[in-house]
């Protein structure tokens, strides 16, 4: 036999020993992600044994870790990448259907918008990170500051975005 067929056949059982190891920790909300989360935790173990120079055996547990860290990554990744339109479409389907709630919606979209352009640079830049769902070790890390002073950012910001909400007639 020779070496490529023994490292192919060996990869594909691999392969497939971590497709199960996918399937089994996957969520259904996340199922049709499973080819990708597979294929991302074999690369990963195939890079581990490359790195060991094909001397470490591993284990079903560290199959199951492999597949495990990946979905990890996936869940952490969607979250930091909310997407939120800046304008949203107003079907008629939408709760904002009614001509009177869309130029509410557009009226309070404005106010905000300007009272983030009034906040301090460094403080507009640590909400709009919390707005979109960040951590404070995060942000730091982000922000290039320390935890404790990313999270004075965010509260203060958040404090000079509610009183300008607020002068706008605009209360939470």
């Amino acid at each position: 036999m020779e070496a490529g067929e023994g490292t192919a056949f060996t990869v594909e059982r691999l392969r497939a020993d971590v497709a199960r190891a996918v399937k089994h920790v996957c969520p259904a909300w996340l199922a049709d992600q499973a080819d990708d989360l597979t294929q991302i935790a074999t690369t990963r173990v195939l890079d581990r044994i490359r790195a060991t120079s094909g001397s470490a055996t591993f284990t079903a547990g560290y199959v199951y870790r492999a597949a495990y860290s990946a979905l990890i990554d996936e869940i952490r990744k969607r979250r930091r990448l909310r997407e939120v339109p800046l304008e949203p479409e107003l079907t008629a389907r939408s709760p904002l259907g009614d001509p009177e709630r869309q130029a509410g919606a557009r009226s309070i979209r404005e106010a905000l918008a300007a009272c983030l352009t009034a906040l301090m640079i460094s403080r507009r830049r640590a909400v709009t990170l919390h707005l979109r769902g960040h951590s404070f070790a995060e942000i730091a890390a982000l922000l290039s500051c320390a935890k404790k002073k990313a999270e004075n950012l965010v509260y203060r910001g958040l404090a000079d975005l509610r009183t300008c909400l607020t002068s706008k007639g605009l209360s939470p």
